[in-house]
């Protein structure tokens, strides 16, 4: 009976003295998105998994390989471009992300002016956001209806933001979506205000960027041909026979590393340099 005692009392200070440590120190922390994943997204191909884009990132590879075999007969410059090949779908993913993020930030004035209207019409929040699926831009509708499905399904406002944020992996999403959280916990009459002086400032940023894209496009392209006409030149050599022999070396193979190597190097760097500040999602 005593033991009994002793042991229930030793239980309860126990209980006692882990009841007065905090419960987040027990949580699991989120897990942070992968780099892959976000460019997959920002590039609208959502129904690719990270795996599956490098399982196709190998596969280009073989492909461009064998290709390049049977054309020139050159082995070490089709296990360079195997290598290539492995980077080539993240470069066009890039490409397609960037093109698609400038194509949308010319459209959130839009989104902006349609929620002002709505919201001046008496409409609430989330069916502000809701009336977008129908008289939003083309290409953010898919986004909306799903948020619309999503509202519907859980009633829960600020969850259902939260997941299009992640959806549409934007900054300038993330700060209307941002302020629009606010608004709907603080309330607030300037909501309007603050929507109109966003479109017009999301208008001017827009305008700016695209002159100075316009104005360097040559450029880059410049720099582009510069970069992928020796592989081309070197591909038409190939179809004599001495020219292959001398590559298919190992003396060959060094001198196409090396040449590889300096084209990447200065593709990256010519990319760099000629890049426009990207906003960053310190909101995400």
């Amino acid at each position: 009976m005593i033991a009994l005692v002793g042991l229930l009392t030793g239980l309860g200070t126990f209980l006692v003295w882990w009841s007065f440590w905090p419960l987040t120190t027990r949580e699991k922390k989120p897990k942070n998105t992968s780099p892959t994943l976000a460019l997959l997204q920002q590039a609208g191909v959502e129904r690719v998994s990270p795996s599956l884009f490098y399982a196709m990132s190998v596969m280009c590879g073989v492909i461009i390989a064998l290709l390049t075999l049977a054309a020139t007969g050159l082995y070490n410059l089709a296990l360079l471009l195997f290598l290539v090949g492995i980077i080539l779908p993240r470069l066009i993913i890039g490409w397609r992300a960037n093109k698609r993020q400038a194509q949308i930030r010319e459209l959130w004035p839009d989104v902006v002016d349609h929620l002002r209207s709505a919201i001046r019409a008496g409409l609430s929040l989330p069916e502000a956001l809701m009336q977008l699926q129908y008289r939003g831009p083309e290409p953010l509708r898919p986004a909306f209806e799903v948020f619309s499905r999503d509202y519907r399904a859980s009633g829960e406002f600020v969850s259902s933001l939260n997941r299009l944020k992640d959806r549409l992996s934007d900054p300038t999403a993330d700060n209307i979506i941002e302020a629009l959280k606010v608004t709907r916990e603080v309330g607030g009459t300037d909501l309007g205000r603050l929507l109109g002086t966003l479109s017009e400032f999301l208008r001017e940023s827009a305008r700016t960027r695209s002159e100075l894209e316009a104005r360097q496009s040559w450029t880059v392209n410049a720099a582009r041909l510069a970069s992928f006409a020796p592989w081309l030149i070197l591909c038409l050599m190939a179809t004599q026979p001495g020219t292959v022999q001398i590559y298919n070396s190992f003396a060959g193979f060094v001198v196409m590393l090396g040449g590889l190597t300096v084209t990447i190097f200065a593709y990256v760097l010519m990319l760099k340099l000629g890049a426009l500040p990207q906003e960053k999602r310190v909101l995400a």
